[in-house]
């Protein structure tokens, strides 16, 4: 290659060509920074000890809607809000009296959203005098998810390692700068044979051995010997896996200078030239003992948990064999006695015929609807206990006409009643059991029907709506007397009515029953009245997506209905 100079250009001499070539490093070091610390999710900044910016990364220049650029030359004053003046002023002005300022605080983002930081001032102190701070800004809004962010993070600067590990190398000094001043997670460098090479700030504070105590010491005195029913680390294994794949992950303990110890995630990553040459291993340390502690006490509460749900198991077995001895009590022995009672008044009655005085025709007639009453509780408290035993069988079920069915045997039991009856055509397909789904509506609509006969016209409406947490929401809406929900405390307890059974008959069962089948169903119901303006009930049940309408013969849905 011909290196002769034209013969008009300028001689240089050695000095100008050596202050052009620290030039030009310098220039690739600046770019180099800059390209580093604007990858840094961290905020950044410079300020000099007027308040004058003069530096910024690009995430603290975004927070203002500036470029970095644009940031050179703000005072802190300008790009700070006022109200939060008051509270970092004081603790600027100690940075820059030479005590470093770590705390925590809470901000409103570009988005309006409130998120909380860790902020650290650090002061640049040089030859004795102060010159500025550094400022620094964690985002800690989501620390509790510190296991899946510590993987991403790690991910990202191990991908940044080896692109640039040659080019670290040659800044050192100013990446040595960005390292110190993390505060959460530590980096140093080993050679090929796990000997540290190079002893940051922030590795001294995450392990608190001092630079001339650890530099030519292998990084297995870093891990802790007792690890307390851990798995040991072979630090020989992990330098060969680390080496072999380009990084490797370990978890463990880690021992600290004064004995303590903490719960570590590390990545040794090898760094490699251009030409594939090994130049060392970088470590990136992480303190996990806080995301340890919170596994710890999870697996803790798992199993006491899990015990908990044994032990309940346990005795919900043994309140339904109760149950059932209860049931088998109930329909043999209690309804045998009422059967004999039923008899022995009909016999009676018979035999005293129409001759018998007025008075004691009442008494007959009293016994007979109160044994009557009581063996329909009776049926409702055993349809209760067997509606809590009996398997649910969920299937796809169109309600339009299951509906029908239910609103068609109520009009025959009410053949002289004024009622309109508004059911939404386009009723949608539950999952559920389609026996006990008729129930439900039967009951419900049943209860409409029996307190809205004060009413004429009777006005009774079923319809339903999209859930926003999921399924569907029904509502069961009437105009009949209401009652005070204030004092209808038990509303859905089994024989608990709001109104006298001389004016309402029945016996309180049918929206205990009701309650129960909608909660075997993973739903809910609830209710809104208020005396003389009607009663509204709502209950959720599972949809079962966009399933295509089935078709059902009349007889069987015939036997759908109460």
């Amino acid at each position: 290659m011909d290196m002769t100079l034209p013969l008009d250009a300028p001689i240089s001499s050695p000095t100008d060509t050596a202050t052009s070539d620290t030039r030009s490093v310098a220039d690739s070091e600046n770019l180099l920074l800059r390209a580093i610390t604007d990858r840094i999710p961290a905020r950044l900044a410079y300020y000099d000890k007027d308040l004058v910016c003069r530096y910024s990364n690009a995430a603290h220049a975004n927070r203002y809607g500036k470029s970095p650029a644009e940031m050179i030359g703000s005072n802190l004053t300008e790009v700070v809000r006022p109200e939060v003046l008051p509270e970092i002023l004081p603790k600027v002005a100690a940075a820059l009296s030479g005590a470093a300022q770590s705390f925590e605080a809470e901000r409103t983002d570009a988005s309006g959203q409130r998120r909380y930081y860790e902020i650290n001032y650090i002061p640049d102190l040089r030859d004795g005098e102060i010159h500025g701070i550094f400022i620094e800004l964690h985002d800690i809004t989501e620390r509790r998810r510190t296991e899946e962010i510590v993987l991403h993070a790690n991910q990202d600067l191990e991908e940044r390692v080896r692109e640039r590990s040659a080019e670290l190398f040659q800044s050192e000094q100013r990446f040595r700068l960005m390292i110190d001043a993390i505060q959460d997670y530590c980096v140093y460098f080993v050679d090929e044979n796990g000997i540290i090479t190079e002893w940051s700030e922030s590795a001294q504070r995450l392990h608190g051995h001092r630079k001339d105590q650890i530099v030519g010491h292998p990084y297995s005195e870093l891990l802790s010997t007792d690890n307390a029913g851990e798995n040991e680390v072979d630090p020989e294994q992990v330098l060969r896996l680390a080496k072999a794949h380009g990084q490797w992950e370990t978890r463990g303990w880690r021992s600290r200078e004064d004995g303590s110890r903490f719960w570590a995630h590390t990545v040794l990553t090898a760094l490699r030239n251009e030409a594939g040459e090994l130049q060392g291993l970088s470590s990136i340390t992480r303190d996990m003992t806080a995301a340890k502690s919170l596994e710890d006490v999870m697996n803790d509460l798992n199993r006491e948990l899990e015990k908990r749900v044994a032990e309940r198991t346990q005795q919900l077995v043994a309140a339904n064999k109760d149950l059932d001895v209860f049931s088998h009590m109930v329909s043999h022995d209690l309804r045998a006695p009422l059967r004999h009672i039923s008899s022995f008044v009909s016999l009676l009655q018979e035999q005293i015929g129409e001759s018998g005085d007025v008075l004691t025709l009442q008494y007959l007639n009293s016994i007979v609807k109160s044994s009557k009453r009581m063996s329909h509780m009776i049926e409702g408290l055993l349809e209760y206990a067997r509606l809590g035993r009996v398997a649910v069988e969920m299937h796809p079920v169109p309600l339009a006409p299951l509906l029908e069915g239910v609103v068609a045997h109520l009009r025959q039991e009410n053949p002289d009643r004024h009622i309109e009856w508004s059911i939404d055509p386009e009723l949608p397909v539950v999952r559920g059991d389609a026996m006990m789904l008729a129930q439900a509506f039967g009951y419900l609509l049943n209860n409409s029907v029996k307190y809205t006969r004060p009413r004429d016209p009777a006005v009774i409406e079923l319809g339903w709506q999209v859930n926003p947490v999921g399924g569907r929401t029904f509502y069961v809406r009437d105009n009949g007397v209401g009652f005070d929900l204030e004092k209808a405390h038990n509303l859905f307890v089994m024989f608990q009515r709001q109104h006298h059974s001389m004016d309402f008959e029945g016996t309180g069962t049918g929206l205990a029953l009701s309650q129960r089948i909608i909660e075997r169903h993973g739903g809910r119901i609830w209710c809104e009245s208020a005396p003389g303006e009607g009663c509204t009930f709502y209950f959720n049940l599972p949809f079962d997506g966009d399933l295509p309408e089935l078709t059902f013969p009349e007889s069987a849905m015939a036997d759908l209905v109460i």
